[in-house]
C-alpha cells in the first residue's frame, strides 16, 4: 500500500464508529484529502488533538481505495486554540475552511493551501480585524480559482479610473456609462478598500471605519456566493458591523 507525506490544514472531522474519525484536510501538494484517523477518540491516542479544525500539520498517510488512513501526524502550527477562543475569528475561520474545501474540488493548488494557512495565522495572531482578514481571503481565494474581480478599470469597457458602481455579473466596478440596473453604488472609501483587500494594502485597510467595512463585506459576500456552488453556509454566522 503506497505511503505519502504532505503538509495539510485540518478542515473538519466527524465521528466514525466508537473510536475513529474521518478527517477532511486541504494539503499543499495532494489537494483535498479525506482520511480515517483510527483510535483518535481514545484518551490514549497520541495525535488526536493534532487533528482538530484549523490545525496545520505534517502528516503521513496510507493511500486507500476510498479513504486514506492517517499513519503519523506532527503539529506545524496550532492555530485552533487561539481561533476558537475568539468568536469573530472562529466564524471567519469557519468560512475560510469551507471556501477552501469548495474551491479545491479535485484540484491540487499550493496557492490555495498557502493562502488558507496565511489567513488562519492572521486570525490567530489578531494581525487585523477579523472581518478584513476574511474579506481579503475570499477575494484572493476566488482570484486564485480564476474569478479575479476588477476594482481598478471598468470591468465592462476597460475605462481606467476609480469607479464607484459594482456590478456582480460583470465581476467588478464599472464606469458611469456601463452602470446597469441593480448595480451597487459605493463611496470612494469603499471602492478603495475593495482594491486594498485584494492587493494586501493593510496600511489603508486598517484605518477604514466600520461603515466602510460593512459595505465592502456585503459586496464580498455577494461576489463569493455568486461564484461558489451552493454558496457558503457558514457565512450567515459571521457577525458584521
Amino acid at each position: 500500500m503506497p505511503v505519502y507525506r504532505d503538509e495539510a490544514v485540518i478542515i473538519r472531522t466527524h465521528k466514525l464508529g466508537e473510536a475513529d474519525r474521518i478527517v477532511t484536510m486541504l494539503s499543499r501538494y495532494h489537494g483535498l484529502i479525506r482520511a480515517v484517523a483510527k483510535g483518535v477518540r481514545r484518551t490514549t491516542s497520541k495525535f488526536g488533538s493534532r487533528l482538530e479544525p484549523f490545525m496545520v500539520v505534517d502528516i503521513q498517510l496510507h493511500e486507500g481505495r476510498n479513504l486514506d488512513t492517517v499513519n503519523q501526524v506532527e503539529t506545524l502550527n496550532a492555530y485552533g486554540g487561539q481561533i476558537i477562543e475568539d468568536y469573530p475569528a472562529y466564524t471567519s475561520a469557519t468560512v475560510m475552511v469551507e471556501t477552501a474545501e469548495k474551491l479545491a474540488g479535485g484540484e491540487t493548488s499550493p496557492q490555495q493551501y498557502l493562502l488558507l494557512v496565511g489567513g488562519l495565522r492572521a486570525l490567530a495572531n489578531k494581525d487585523h480585524d477579523s472581518s478584513l482578514i476574511l474579506d481579503s481571503y475570499l477575494l484572493r481565494a476566488l482570484s486564485v480559482a480564476g474569478w479575479a474581480p476588477n476594482f481598478t478599470d471598468c470591468a465592462r469597457c476597460g475605462k481606467p479610473g476609480l469607479h464607484q458602481d459594482f456590478v456582480l455579473q460583470a465581476g467588478g466596478m464599472v464606469c458611469g456609462d456601463c452602470r446597469i440596473a441593480g448595480s451597487v453604488k459605493l463611496n470612494e472609501a469603499s471602492a478603495r478598500l475593495l482594491g486594498a483587500l485584494l492587493a494586501g494594502d493593510w496600511d489603508f485597510a486598517d484605518q477604514t471605519d466600520e461603515s466602510t467595512r460593512a459595505s465592502v463585506s456585503g459586496v464580498v459576500a455577494a461576489y463569493s456566493q455568486w461564484h461558489i456552488e451552493r454558496g457558503l453556509k457558514s457565512l450567515q454566522h459571521v457577525e458584521r458591523s
